[in-house]
């Protein structure tokens, strides 16, 4: 059986939990390698609809070990009371592993989120405040703190006097905080360590004998290509490796072991957040695209911002991550309109180019060409097989497969768990 991974091929919130919680009921472990609490996936399964933000989708399925992997930052608060959210509506999570490796959100960095973002007035980057950046900073700058730290006393007061020494500098003397003590935190985080000892494991061992023994690992991720930190449109990123090589170095499995990769793509674009957007919508199809297709943030509640389907962006998701299949989702919300304008390539200063720009300036400067195809006013909410689709659906599927250059598997054609056409099987 494969090992898949699940990313998102535009800007986040592209349905990435239905899709992965589709592939959830034939798998046996399914792994959050990357990002926060900065994202949220929901998820319906009958009459019931679950946000998920820190547990990986595959929490909701029978059976199937979700796992949280070392490339995660954990907000130790806000893991608990998705837990205990979760427990209170029958849902069993007692299968949930949590890396040793991963790193702890400490709530100072909540603190230097927030105050950071205001202090950079209009050249904000849109975070959303919960200290993801920060924590992946101090990864990188070798002052984190781990899961593991949190069943030596000694060290992890260490780690955090270390932390906070150049911190509260910060805090006082640049934002005119007050200081975070050292006491205080510790202690705080302490109190969680036997709460979390039962979960805690060496997932990348984990991982890899389940792959040993044949079983079917899905790999999925949080944020999306264009918020990728290598690959996005930085600045205006995510602080993690949201792309498919993400997936070995989040989890501790080696590239050799992915025997698929998925796209999860809407029938339109959305982003939340500051940053370049070539075919967003400030008119009233924007604003219908927003309110048909339920467009607010999971975690945060943002508007988010609406546009056309890109090609060329599809294309360069297709192009960094490898992929094999996408899985489109929403089409049904773009029924009933009566022409569907379509990115195929961008114009920067009268000059036609056909994939993504190689630099940030040009790609801002971006302005869409469109090309048009036929609408259907049918309902499609029904369809389970493509030839369900009226005539200029399929059109439309088929012509967008031919742009981005990858076979478009599965097609989402409303929020139910079963409102879905399965074109290939993406786990043969």
């Amino acid at each position: 059986m494969p090992a898949v991974v699940v990313v998102g091929a535009q800007w986040g919130d592209e349905g990435k939990g239905k899709a992965t919680d589709q592939l959830g009921t034939r798998v046996d472990y399914v792994v959050k390698f990357n990002g926060g609490n900065n994202a949220g996936h929901t998820v319906v399964v009958g009459e019931e609809k679950y946000a998920l933000h820190l547990l990986p989708s595959g929490i909701l399925t029978p059976g199937c070990t979700p796992v949280i992997g070392n490339g995660v930052v954990v907000d130790l608060e806000v893991l608990f009371s998705e837990i205990e959210g979760l427990q209170v509506r029958g849902v069993d999570t007692s299968r949930l592993l949590v890396s040793a490796s991963a790193h702890i959100i400490p709530p100072y960095n909540r603190t230097l989120d927030k105050v950071t973002e205001r202090f950079l007035g209009k050249r904000q980057i849109g975070t959303t405040g919960r200290g993801i950046g920060p924590t992946y900073a101090d990864k990188m700058n070798r002052v984190g703190i781990r899961i593991q730290d949190l069943f030596d006393a000694s060290i992890l007061r260490q780690k955090v006097e270390g932390a906070l020494a150049q911190k509260n500098q910060l805090l006082v003397k640049v934002f005119n905080r007050r200081a975070v003590d050292v006491d205080q935190t510790t202690d705080e985080l302490l109190s969680y360590a036997e709460r979390i000892r039962p979960m805690v494991a060496d997932a990348s061992l984990v991982l890899n004998e389940a792959l040993d023994r044949g079983e079917t690992v899905v790999f999925e991720a949080g944020q999306a290509t264009m918020l990728d930190v290598d690959h996005g449109t930085y600045p205006f990123v995510t602080s993690s490796s949201a792309t498919a090589a993400g997936a070995c170095t989040g989890s501790g499995i080696g590239p050799t072991r992915i025997d698929r990769v998925v796209g999860v793509i809407k029938a339109y674009t959305t982003r939340v957040g500051e940053g370049p957007f070539p075919t967003e919508l400030h008119d009233e199809m924007g604003e219908f695209l927003r309110r048909t297709g339920g467009e607010y943030g999971t975690t945060t509640g943002r508007p988010r911002r609406t546009g056309w389907y890109d090609a060329v962006v599809a294309r360069y998701a297709t192009r960094v991550n490898g992929l094999t299949d996408l899985v489109m989702t929403k089409l049904d919300v773009l029924t009933g309109l009566e022409k569907l304008p379509v990115c195929v390539a961008y114009e920067v200063d009268g000059v036609r180019h056909d994939e993504m720009p190689m630099d940030q300036s040009s790609f801002h400067h971006a302005k869409p060409v469109h090309e048009e195809l036929d609408g259907w006013s049918e309902d499609i909410s029904g369809a389970r097989t493509f030839e369900d689709l009226p005539a200029n659906a399929q059109r439309y599927v088929l012509a967008l497969e031919e742009m981005s250059g990858t076979r478009i598997s599965s097609i989402g054609v409303g929020p139910d768990r079963d409102a879905t056409i399965v074109r290939h099987d993406l786990l043969s």
